[in-house]
């Protein structure tokens, strides 16, 4: 298994000044890092990212989301779920300018914006008629994708793993699998550990981020027996660091980030790799 750290600790999106950045996370021992793709307006800016990070010696994974109704997955409106395919295009374009080997995130419905109902029949056909187009488009780029599923304060399409590999199933494309996340499973399964067993066959990406969205290692979450049980069953993906702090006011608001949990970023990233690497 590799190390990831994803960099929206920082940033929604990264730029050339932030590139030292990287320095440090290589110099930790990572082996990749996440990059936000949230404007995808200049493949070229990308272009850069991906020679940054080969300067670096790093791999990369990307995170995305669908940004408001115009470009929203299981939006009623159809030119609205072709907006959502064509930003998605247009986010794998830069992933692929960057380098990337998978797209994960919640790319199925806009963070927040809730029904008030369960999820229907007619919004999980939606999203896939958004995500099956999307997975040939990205396996042309040599990209997988691994679709998130959240918590219930975050979205209401999926908020389990079991949700996440009947998603999956309907998808029914090789190019498309979910993803494990600690943070959530902690809210939303019964059985975390469980969860991660009976559907790694479908786990293309693994989150470790702590209950509190602080440091790994110094929280509650079954951690070292999750990447135990990952281990035992053939996963061999990235184990990638995702913390949160309050220095972004849109990413603290939609994360629901409102005191500091950890002492100083420089904590988050060394703390929490020498965590996993013990575990490893």
């Amino acid at each position: 298994m590799k190390v990831g750290f994803n960099l929206l600790l920082w940033t929604t999106h990264f730029v050339e000044s932030q590139f030292d950045i990287l320095t440090k996370l290589k110099a930790t021992g990572y082996d990749g890092v996440e990059i936000p793709i949230f404007d995808n307006s200049d493949t070229g800016h990308f272009k850069k990212i991906g020679q940054a990070l080969r300067d670096n010696g790093l791999e990369s994974t990307a995170v995305t989301v669908c940004p408001d109704e115009e470009h929203n997955a299981i939006s009623p409106v159809a030119a609205h779920r072709q907006g959502a395919l064509d930003h998605l295009k247009k986010v794998i374009d830069c992933g692929h300018a960057a380098g990337i080997k998978l797209l994960c995130g919640p790319y199925y419905q806009v963070l927040g914006n809730f029904s008030g109902a369960f999820p229907t029949e007619t919004e999980l056909e939606h999203a896939a008629e958004v995500h099956r187009p999307l997975a040939d488009y990205a396996q042309q780029a040599g990209i997988t994708l691994a679709i998130e599923t959240l918590n219930r304060f975050e979205s209401h399409l999926l908020n389990t793993m079991e949700q996440g590999k009947a998603y999956v199933k309907r998808v029914n494309h090789p190019n498309f699998g979910t993803m494990y996340d600690t943070f959530h499973a902690n809210i939303e399964e019964k059985n975390p550990l469980a969860a991660l067993k009976d559907n790694l066959d479908v786990i293309r990406h693994i989150h470790i981020s702590a209950n509190d969205r602080g440091t790994p290692g110094k929280d509650h979450c079954p951690t070292r027996e999750t990447i135990a049980l990952a281990k035992a069953g053939g996963y061999d993906g990235y184990l990638t660091i995702e913390a949160f702090g309050g220095s972004l006011p849109d990413l603290a608001a939609a994360t629901r980030v409102w005191r500091a949990f950890f002492s100083s970023e420089e904590e988050v990233y060394t703390d929490g790799y020498a965590f996993i690497k013990s575990c490893l």
